[in-house]
């Protein structure tokens, strides 16, 4: 079965744009129930639609196909509720990982957020110096609760230097 395994973490400082490189993401959430969510996503010239089940720890169930550019367009247009999150998305090798950095604009502007997708959910991993506290518990932070709740919104926001 296809699995995400990830954490996610508070970016501190801008050190980690040196030699970073991004792409713009648009996505939206068809409406689910529970725990589930049906993301549509255009990265650069590609459509995807993304189903995820309920998590388990910092495990949950998640399938992702390719679809049509066009496909994509039209369903964040008309079956994604409002708004869309709208990110830029930076990969940063790390040793033996990969950190995406993803900087909100929008209703999230002013968010940024390091993710790290694991191998297995007790790797260990070594903290770059620009991620501060993890947020992976912190519901809020996932994309789908960002597109109902936008930062912008939070009455209180955590601190970061």
């Amino acid at each position: 079965m296809a699995q995400e395994i990830e954490r996610k973490f508070l970016v501190i400082n801008e050190a980690w744009r040196a030699g970073a490189t991004g792409e713009l993401i648009r996505q939206g959430y068809i409406p689910t129930r529970d725990a589930r969510t049906v993301r549509v996503r255009v990265m650069g010239h590609q459509g995807y639609i993304t189903l995820k089940g309920p998590a388990v720890g910092i495990i949950r169930p998640e399938f992702e196909y390719p679809i049509p550019l066009i496909d994509a367009e039209t369903m964040l247009n008309t079956l994604c509720e409002p708004p869309l999150i709208e990110k830029y998305r930076y990969r940063i090798p790390a040793g033996e990982v990969v950190w995406e950095v993803d900087e909100f604009f929008g209703a999230n502007q002013g968010l940024v957020i390091a993710e790290v997708e694991l191998a297995s959910a007790n790797q260990e991993i070594t903290l770059p110096p620009w991620v501060g506290l993890e947020v992976t518990y912190d519901l809020r932070y996932a994309n789908s609760n960002l597109a109902r709740q936008p930062f912008s919104l939070w009455s209180v926001k955590p601190e970061c230097p």
